[in-house]
């Protein structure tokens, strides 16, 4: 089978062990995959096991995630984010990647101040720079002070070091309606990765229904009823040179019922629909014949919505 060189997938999207979760990304065609501290911690080898498994499987690491709630904290606060920080940092070291992701505080305690914020991450990256990592800053649409990924660029230019960057996930991006036009303004070598999904409604218009959107049903990119606007986020991330990798970060509760061969094939079906569909269109945006035949057996399809 191809490889789906530059497309990965998260293991959070698939149920089972490690192992077979990175087997089915691996019979899919799937080059590289997007790990979380719960993969190496709840292994029952332990990390190093986990590690193993990694490495054994041959897919390359996207990145290592998520470092939540570091930036603007205080005091005994502060000092215990670090501790994790450099916990986390140790461990995505080991396995070889190469970006670690820490999304935008939710914490009630985390300081307004952007000039407390951007210190915070500048003390996050030079944390990272010996070990040769790169940070990943994202904002989360319910997100306490930076819930925008303009925003999260804002602080990222404030803190000035070379291995800090952004994340940019298209969930966040919809949930917030941030108008894409604004990725023109940030520099494509500062974006350390892109996370894609979809999900089925327009509109998310609280902070808790965007919670629980995104930790229970997302879909697939070509899945929900966000494809054009992700065919013009993946088009507007290539013309402003973005070369960097995607993956897929689809928390779904469905999924996590079905085969890990189901799954993966639906993601499959995606990156085959973005890169020969979107990304080399010509013609009015259709879902190839695969992805309908898949997006026709999930809950919520609208029928007719695309060619």
């Amino acid at each position: 089978m191809k490889r789906l060189d530059g497309f990965g997938m998260d293991t959070i999207t698939l149920a089972g062990p490690l192992e077979a979760r990175l087997a089915a990304m691996q019979r899919a065609g799937f080059s590289q995959v997007m790990l979380s501290a719960r993969d190496l911690v709840g292994h029952p080898g332990g990390v190093d096991a986990a590690v193993a498994a990694v490495r054994a499987s041959g897919l390359r690491p996207t990145g290592f995630q998520v470092l939540r709630d570091f930036e603007g904290l205080s005091d005994h606060l502060h000092h215990y984010k670090v501790d994790i920080a450099q916990s986390m940092l140790q461990m995505c070291a080991a396995l070889g990647s190469r970006v670690l992701l820490a999304c935008s505080s939710t914490s009630r305690h985390a300081s307004s101040d952007p000039d407390k914020l951007a210190r915070d991450l500048h003390k996050l990256a030079m944390m990272a720079l010996p070990l040769g990592i790169r940070v990943a800053y994202e904002a989360l649409s319910w997100g306490r002070h930076v819930n925008e990924f303009t925003q999260a660029w804002d602080l990222v230019e404030r803190a000035n070091a070379p291995n800090l960057g952004i994340g940019i996930d298209s969930f966040h991006i919809f949930a917030s309606e941030t108008p894409l036009d604004a990725l023109e303004q940030i520099d494509p070598d500062k974006i350390f990765l892109v996370q894609l999904s979809d999900f089925m409604w327009q509109d998310t218009p609280t902070f808790e229904d965007r919670m629980q959107t995104a930790r229970t049903f997302r879909v697939f990119p070509g899945e929900g009823v966000h494809s054009e606007a992700l065919a013009q986020l993946v088009l507007k991330l290539d013309a402003i040179g973005y070369a960097g990798d995607y993956s897929y970060e689809v928390f779904n509760d469905d999924y996590q019922q079905l085969p890990l061969d189901t799954v993966a094939e639906r993601a499959r079906a995606s990156t085959l629909w973005l890169v020969h569909e979107v990304l080399h269109r010509s013609a009015p945006l259709t879902l190839p014949p695969g992805l309908r035949a898949l997006r026709g057996t999930h809950p919520g399809t609208h029928p007719g919505a695309y060619a």
